[in-house]
């Protein structure tokens, strides 16, 4: 009869080695699963940076047209300031902006293109002024005072769209009404940042009538686009923003 019983072969066998094997460490993955791509600019990114770069050339190209022959342009370091900072608000505006939550519409290539026009004017005119009216130079405070009120308006722009965007991500079938940080004084900050982006430019060259044309022409731009968007907010969030419309101004505390 077998025994059953394991003979001293089975009971004295050394355990089995494994060797150097270490489990893995690496990342795991799903079955089934595919590693994402990284993050790519669209394509409309593309086009738009490809639209703001046109769109500064054509504003050096305004400049010297306004510049003439004189050497005005190459001796005001405020100048080359402010333009150093206006093409970077630009393209840093370009990557913060969302317009899908500050309620601008998609506009197309001829619109976006026919909205810089005045801006382009505006660049042309200020130096235009200042060489073939007045001539000479003026003095330097001014030209800090441009400076400063570009740095202040694109602070006011760029601080309200990253706070927007930041604060109105959620569910889109519940969209948030930001009314903290800037939007708690007024309801368009940016409008009245890239506002002020533009009046500093007349300033740079102690140009007058530029900057009495930019204002009227930048406050009925304002009141209708302002309108604009308004009616897109109220239709997105009815009672709400009707309220909000009571208790802040629109661009200027107090004033407007």
């Amino acid at each position: 009869m077998a025994s059953s019983e394991p003979g001293p072969e089975a009971s004295e066998l050394p355990p089995k080695a494994t060797g150097s094997l270490n489990p893995p460490t690496g990342p795991l993955l799903i079955a089934g699963a595919m590693p994402q791509p990284a993050p790519s600019f669209s394509r409309d990114t593309v086009l738009r940076f490809a639209e703001v770069s046109i769109f500064l050339v054509g504003v050096i190209g305004a400049v010297a047209l306004g510049l003439g022959i004189t050497a005005y342009f190459a001796e005001h370091s405020y100048v080359y300031a402010y333009l150093l900072a206006y093409a970077g608000f630009r393209f840093s505006d370009l990557l913060v902006r969302d317009d899908s939550i500050d309620g601008t519409a998609r506009q197309e290539l001829g619109n976006r293109i026919a909205a810089q026009l005045p801006l382009l004017l505006m660049f042309a005119a200020a130096p235009f002024e200042r060489t073939y009216v007045y001539g000479g130079t003026m003095p330097e405070s001014i030209g800090a005072l441009g400076l400063l009120l570009e740095l202040l308006g694109m602070w006011l722009t760029l601080g309200a769209r990253i706070q927007l965007g930041y604060f109105s991500r959620g569910d889109p079938e519940h969209p948030y009404l930001v009314r903290s940080g800037f939007y708690r004084y007024i309801r368009h900050p940016v409008n009245a940042g890239t506002f002020l982006v533009a009046l500093g430019w007349p300033l740079e060259y102690g140009a007058p009538v530029t900057l009495l044309v930019t204002l009227i022409i930048g406050v009925a731009i304002l009141r209708r686009r302002i309108a604009s968007e308004e009616k897109i907010l109220l239709a997105r969030f009815g009672e709400m923003y009707e309220t909000y419309q009571r208790e802040t101004d629109a661009v200027i505390p107090t004033l407007w």
